[in-house]
């Protein structure tokens, strides 16, 4: 004891740091058992990646020990000399392990439902306090989860109460100077390095994670501090004109824009094909509708028996793909005909972007309607629509003689019977918006469709082998057709019907094991994405299924053109049937965009092409028609970052410049 050549101080930050350590990596084994890899990603590196998980998790616990160090070498508040100096270590000890539990609980959560580490945009979602409170009460075992809480930061602080009465126990024999100077350079050097993260010029990077090129390993080896507060600096970049104009070339070319203006950036497109037959169109925006889920992909489960029938007596693209992930960014694009590319925010909550044109305007002479179960307050998505057309008539919780069920309002089904009833009633053509929720946390079946609708439920092995995570995810997706079923067979029996366009689309994937029915790519980056897209008019469209490469923002185009009116296209969005799109198909894509990862990319053709916006992400390519790898020649690889860096560029200009005329 008399020897010590380490100081008190030292000795107690490394035996609490190493405590800490031990715990993260527990917790990083607790995450894979809990959330175990897809079939994918089964031999992904896990030495690495949890060599890796371990540098992040130092990082931040030497960050904290900095912190307590530095404080301690002024002796009024060195914690082993004087009372204040332990009340404020402890502080900082208290309030390290409040933050430490909570970020966790809320990671896992956060992953359990999106199948992504805890990211800067839960603070979009906070914008919605109400909703977000709601679904997170219906959702999660809050009790519980706020005793784990509790408990964690017992546990985290008993840690350092205990090291320090450990360490404190040999206080009457005092370490020399000279050794309290060496012990406490060392130890400053070593937590620095931590921060750092490596030997090099540069330091350790969020963007490491994805090295290994496997989207398991990156989310596993990530912890939630650094995947949240590496994602807070997007949150404020801002767009370069200079790199719009060098943009605006291809997109002349991608768009056909016929009188092209690179000095006012002109991407007016008009379609002139007036009818005296005016056909009512209602889009239905389908809440979390994965493509792979479905039964139009060959899903064993069979979950959606009716909308696949209705894929057969209508034009469905099957490689049709959500430019990113979110109800929110899934509504504007279908609004809007831009991909919602904001690294801040979603676009709907930004000031800057609430005067939109949108081709839902051009349906003149039309009631226009919106029906939502729940409220259009949540995500500013009132303001953006009721700011840009004109007289439209929405509906709402209260709009409906139907109990509320969950956070997210009433049922789909009465949301769908109402529409039917104001749909039957209307004397005008009608151009109408729905919007779902009920495949959605907390999956609620309501007590009033027990009877009728049927609950099923399959095994864990058939589950994971077609997508889903358990039973109320599958029987809420079940239930989804069976409200389709319901409004469809409720429309056929009035006289609006004949006359009527319907069009299905998914506001967004789920990100899922597809690999019984998708090569690996879908899997690994496509499955948030991938959407079915139908336009359904039993007489008045020719069946087909279309495997061209579609996209969410070509929705209100092709609608229009097949309610054979004049409107004007501003954004990026095609007429899919139209002859002069079916002829040239082959040159377009669908952009994606990932604001989790920060990163860009296309599907076009049989790839997926992608890189990281910032360069943090090496391009990467991938086939979407098998599992054999892409090599693509200089020149290719050339085409396809320049159309994606333009689709990207671009839409992020149309988000702020796309005004009402």
């Amino acid at each position: 004891m008399k020897n010590r050549k380490v100081s008190f101080l030292v000795q107690w930050l490394l035996l609490v740091d190493i405590s800490i350590l031990i715990l993260m990596t527990l917790l990083r084994v607790i995450f894979v058992n809990v959330f175990s890899a897809p079939s994918t990603f089964a031999n992904y590196p896990k030495f690495s990646t949890f060599f890796l998980g371990a540098r992040f998790d130092c990082r931040d616990i030497a960050i904290i020990s900095t912190l307590v160090f530095l404080l301690a070498l002024f002796t009024p508040l060195n914690p082993f000399k004087k009372a204040l100096g332990r009340k404020i270590s402890f502080t900082i000890w208290i309030l390290a392990a409040i933050l430490f539990s909570l970020f966790y609980i809320v990671d896992f959560a956060n992953y359990s439902y999106l199948q992504e580490r805890l990211n800067a945009d839960l603070l979009t979602l906070m914008e919605n306090s109400k909703d977000a409170a709601g679904m997170v009460w219906q959702t999660y075992p809050v009790i519980w989860l706020l005793i784990l809480w509790i408990v964690g930061v017992v546990l985290i602080y008993g840690i350092a109460k205990f090291w320090f009465k450990k360490v404190a126990k040999g206080i009457d024999f005092p370490v020399a100077k000279k050794n309290r100077i060496i012990s406490g350079i060392a130890f400053f050097l070593v937590i620095a390095f931590f921060i750092f993260g490596r030997l090099g010029q540069y330091p350790l990077r969020w963007s490491d994670a994805f090295t290994f090129g496997n989207d398991y390993a990156a989310k596993v080896s990530l912890n939630p501090f650094q995947s949240f507060f590496s994602s807070l600096k997007y949150r404020k970049e801002h767009l370069n004109i200079a790199d719009v104009r060098k943009a605006y070339p291809a997109m002349v070319n991608y768009l056909n824009i016929e009188h092209p203006d690179s000095n006012s950036l002109n991407y007016t497109r008009v379609a002139n094909a007036d009818t005296a037959n005016k056909p009512n169109v209602v889009v239905v925006i389908c809440e979390s509708f994965s493509f792979y889920k479905s039964s139009m992909s060959g899903n064993k489960l069979d979950p959606t028996p009716y909308f696949n029938q209705m894929c057969k007596n209508g034009i469905l693209f099957d490689r049709c793909f959500t430019p990113s992930y979110g109800t929110a960014r899934g509504v504007w694009a279908v609004f809007t005909g831009i991909p919602d590319v904001d690294l801040q925010n979603t676009s709907s909550r930004n000031p800057k972007a609430v005067n939109q044109h949108s081709i839902m305007n051009d349906f003149k002479g039309y009631d226009k309607m919106y029906f939502i179960g729940g409220s259009l307050s949540w995500a500013n998505i009132r303001g953006v629509l009721t700011n840009n057309v004109s007289d439209l008539h929405t509906f709402e919780q209260d709009d409906y003689d139907a109990p509320k069920i969950d956070v997210w309002g009433v049922s789909d089904k009465n949301v769908f019977l109402k529409a039917n009833q104001v749909f039957a009633q209307q004397k005008k053509p009608f151009m109408a918006i729905i919007q779902t929720s009920d495949n959605h946390r907390p999956y609620t079946i309501p007590d009033e469709d027990k009877n009728t609708f049927k609950v099923k439920n399959a095994s864990d092995k058939e589950l994971h082998e077609n997508g889903f995570d358990n039973n109320p995810e599958y029987n809420a997706f079940r239930y989804t057709d069976f409200c389709y079923e319901t409004f469809i067979e409720a429309a056929k029996k009035e006289p609006y019907f004949k006359n009527t366009i319907f069009v299905f689309v998914g506001d967004h994937g789920i990100r899922g094991d597809a690999n019984t029915m998708y090569p690996n790519a879908w899997t690994e980056e496509l499955t948030s994405e991938h959407v079915p897209l139908l336009f359904y008019s039993p007489g008045h469209i020719q069946p087909q299924v279309i495997h061209h490469i579609a996209s969410q923002v070509d929705l209100l185009p092709t609608a229009a053109g097949l309610a054979k009116i004049n409107y004007t296209n501003t954004t990026l969005g095609h007429d899919l049937l139209s002859p002069y799109w079916m002829e040239n198909s082959d040159k377009y894509g669908a952009l994606i965009y990932d604001y989790v990862s920060k990163s860009i990319g296309v599907v076009k053709d049989s790839v997926y092409y992608s890189f990281g916006i910032q360069g943090d992400l090496p391009e990467k390519a991938v086939s979407i028609e098998n599992n054999q790898p892409i090599n693509l020649d200089a020149n290719k690889k050339a085409y396809y970052h320049n159309l994606t860096n333009s689709l990207y560029t671009t839409s992020s200009y149309m988000l702020t410049h796309n005004k009402v005329k």
